[in-house]
């Protein structure tokens, strides 16, 4: 079974303030490009929403990209409404990220199947 971890957040930026939310865009991305256990990690933009497609090796590679870019996400969420947040992951990740991410209030997605390629 998969041990890959993707999160998914939708942040919903404040009124005159996406150009700030942009330039933190850079940041995320070069410290989070530091990371052993980062798959992917992007940003997509629909109108005033930035989504970040992001996904790790297990429950351990996300929360250590959360410690790392913590500071960072204070600073969007300053700015920005945290709209979604989904992590989509076998159940025992899942229940590895539940105390560390429940002040988030995520919703969980347990994987069922697939296909994956190494």
């Amino acid at each position: 079974m998969s041990k890959v971890v993707s999160i998914h957040p939708y942040f919903k930026v404040h009124s005159g303030k996406m150009e700030d939310f942009r330039k933190l865009l850079d940041q995320f991305v070069e410290a989070t490009a530091k990371e052993d256990d980062c798959l992917w990690y992007d940003f997509t933009v629909s109108g005033d929403v930035i989504h970040c497609r992001e996904a790790y090796h297990g429950a351990e590679g996300l929360l250590a990209h959360a410690n790392n870019v913590g500071a960072l996400i204070g600073e969007a969420l300053a700015i920005s409404e945290l709209l979604r947040l989904e992590v989509h992951a076998a159940k025992e990740e899942i229940e590895k990220l539940k105390e560390p991410l429940a002040e988030l209030g995520p919703e969980y997605y347990e994987f069922q199947l697939g296909i994956g390629k190494p």
